[in-house]
């Protein structure tokens, strides 16, 4: 009998961020450590049925069109209950077998429904440790209007906001629109709750918001409208210390404008031009020390485990804290792994980091 660890990696999903989480499914089953690891591949289709996929990073990479779990036929089934961590699956054919105990399962999905406690609860009734933020950590990482509420309740600074719905849109329009209107052009609007940019839109003139949000209600039925901060935009890396131990950051990156109004999806997947990443940002040791500070306390504010990436803005008065993300992508242009290479930190190294958490947390 195998004496590895089995990881039971979940990816794909029901969210519109489902692709890219395909795409780092492919980093982590290309870059971990098979000597140490057993992987069991559980794809989610866009539909939601846990299906069992191949061992094979091969078609889960970034490209023209993104990576799509398919329906396979397979169904994979979690443990009954908390007194196993016994997965089986049902074959195309109807066969029913065992895939084994799995020690712990390794989550990589973005947006609702993997990203927003949604799955890490399921994990909790059937007694499987995870990697990564528990339910409470990754719903509030998950709705930037909670996430604001919880750091501003803390002490940290978070660009002014106005959160809608359509409900108190069409209850007292010209009211929300008055406390619109005193954030200021520009402002940014963006769903509460979706992440990798999508459903954001930049509003540098006011007979633009209707159409700001209707691309941002297509994604949630809550709203965030931000007053647009200007500085640099800058991230840093979390990983939740050991034993107690207070939560560790890594350097800095920083996201450089160069032609885009905003860091948007096709700049952060599809390679588009008018943005340039750089790792290690250039920091003064001071600023440097006081981001990482914030980015702990932050992660200490909403209960984190695991990891996160904490973005800010770097203003002339300091740092404002833009977003935190409960489970940044990792794929290979993504931040949050090159601020840990540059950390001292290699991706290897940092999924084991990882799963060696997720085993050792107790929720």
């Amino acid at each position: 009998m195998s004496d590895k660890i089995r990881v039971a990696l979940f990816f794909g999903g029901r969210s519109s961020e489902h692709g890219i989480s395909c795409a780092t499914a492919g980093g982590v089953l290309g870059a971990i450590d098979r000597s140490r690891y057993e992987v069991l591949p559980i794809g989610i289709t866009p539909d939601g049925i846990l299906t069992l996929q191949p061992d094979d990073a091969t078609g889960l990479t970034l490209a023209d069109e993104l990576p799509v779990v398919p329906d396979n036929g397979t169904r994979v089934f979690l443990p009954e209950s908390a007194s196993t961590r016994e997965f089986t699956v049902r074959d195309p054919d109807g066969t029913v077998r065992s895939l084994g105990v799995v020690d712990v399962a390794f989550p990589i999905l973005h947006g609702p429904f993997g990203e927003d406690g949604t799955i890490q609860g399921l994990f909790e009734l059937v007694g499987l440790p995870y990697v990564g933020n528990g339910v409470l950590a990754s719903a509030l990482g998950m709705d930037k209007h909670f996430t604001k509420t919880v750091l501003q309740g803390a002490g940290v600074e978070v660009a002014p906001w106005v959160t809608v719905t359509r409900a108190r849109l069409a209850a007292d329009d010209d009211l929300w629109r008055r406390r619109i209107a005193g954030l200021g052009l520009p402002v940014f609007v963006k769903p509460a709750r979706a992440g990798s940019s999508v459903g954001v839109s930049k509003v540098a003139a006011w007979e633009e918001l209707d159409a700001a949000l209707d691309l941002a209600f297509a994604e949630d039925h809550t709203v965030l409208v931000e007053q647009a901060i200007v500085g640099r935009e800058v991230e840093c890396a979390v990983l939740q210390g050991r034993d107690g131990a207070p939560a560790r950051v890594s350097v800095a990156g920083e996201i450089v404008l160069t032609t885009r109004e905003f860091y948007d999806f096709d700049a952060k997947y599809h390679g588009a031009d008018g943005v340039e990443l750089v790792c290690p940002a250039d920091l003064p040791d001071g600023d440097l020390a006081e981001m990482q500070r914030i980015a702990a306390r932050a992660f200490e504010a909403i209960g984190g485990a695991g990891l996160a990436r904490v973005d800010f803005f770097f203003t002339a008065e300091g740092f404002v804290l833009n977003e935190i993300n409960t489970m940044p992508g990792f794929t290979p242009i993504s931040m949050f792994p090159a601020c840990w290479l540059a950390s001292g930190v290699g991706y290897p190294e940092l999924i084991d980091e990882l799963i060696t958490l997720g085993i050792q947390t107790s929720r």
